[in-house]
This record gives structure tokens, sequence and C-alpha cells, in this order.
């Protein structure tokens, strides 16, 4: 069995003053960042997904932004590996399944934003296409949402996006937790 942290879609435009903001976005990096250093410090392979949007109508994440650059508390280190993709699912028309499997990957440690879009549909993708994923889900963030003339504010999101991905895809654990497993 061999290791990997994926980090989803940590960018500029999630960031304070960026066009997208997330609720806890700072907090979430700063974990993520924790995560990076363990990882490359006992060399674990690191994996990095960026979003760049594709779609006329877009408004956040668009090519050659520095919205759309990897935020710096995570950045890709030389040779780190970085897949750009175009869709929520980190897997989909990207070369990230053949990199994992090349490499014997089978465990996949995940932290990213948005929980409840592309850490989500990474996450479910992942257990189906059988690897063994642990989310950092203090290393994650979401925003508000609105359904049904309700708003959910985004601690609500993110506790039920976690319990949803808990309860089958993924084993959540805070950073602390997977770093005292490194």
């Amino acid at each position: 069995m061999s290791k990997a942290l994926l980090i989803i879609d940590i960018q500029n435009d999630y960031f304070p003053g960026g066009a997208m903001e997330l609720v806890g976005s700072v907090a979430a990096g700063e974990k993520a960042g924790r995560l990076l250093a363990g990882y490359r410090a006992a060399h674990i392979p690191v994996i990095h997904i960026q979003h760049l949007s594709s779609r006329a109508e877009a408004t956040f994440f668009l090519p050659g932004t520095v919205g759309a650059e990897i935020h710096h508390c995570v950045a890709p280190a030389e040779g780190e590996p970085v897949f750009h993709k175009h869709y929520p699912n980190g897997f989909r028309e990207t070369g990230l399944l053949s990199f994992l499997r090349e490499q014997g990957i089978t465990d996949l440690t995940v932290a990213g934003m948005m929980t409840h879009m592309c850490v989500d549909t990474t996450v479910r993708a992942g257990f189906d296409l059988g690897f063994s994923c642990t989310l950092a889900h203090d290393a994650c963030a979401t925003r508000d949402l609105a359904f049904g003339g309700r708003n959910v504010p985004a601690p609500e999101v993110q506790t039920a996006y976690i319990a949803a991905l808990g309860a089958v895809f993924a084993r959540p654990l805070a950073t602390e937790e997977i770093m005292a497993g490194l």
C-alpha cells in the first residue's frame, strides 16, 4: 500500500479578496500547508489539482489570472505533479488516475476546496475507483449555500458533507490526527 497527499483546488480565488471567497479558507489553507510540510518531510508523494475554468460564463479560476494560481500556502515544489481540471471531479479528463496507478498509490489523503463540490466529487470518484481515502476535514473549506428559500451556513454545509463522506467514502480525520500517523 502506497500513500499520497492530494491537494484539490487550494487557489487564490477562494481566499479573502478572491472572486469566490470561501468561509474558513485561511484556516483550512494553513492546515493543508501543515499536511504538505509533513508529507514532504516523510517523503510521501504530493499531488496538486488546479481547476481552470473553461466555461464562457465562468467568474473565477479564469486561466492566466492570479485568482486561478495555486495559493502560496500549498505551492507545488519542483517535481510535484500538478493536474489541471475543468470539472469538479479531479479524475475526469485528467491524468490523475493513470499517474496514481503507475505509482502504485492506493491510499489518498485529501485536503482542498470547495468541500461540497470538488472535494466531495473527487473523494467519491476515488472511492469508486478503489482508492482508500482519508479526508483532512479541517484542511477543507466551503461556502454558504441556498436551496428552496433556505440559506445553509457554511459550517452546516461543511458538517453535512464531511458526515456524508465519512459514512462510506472516506475516513474523516483532523490534520493533527493524520500527522500523528505519518
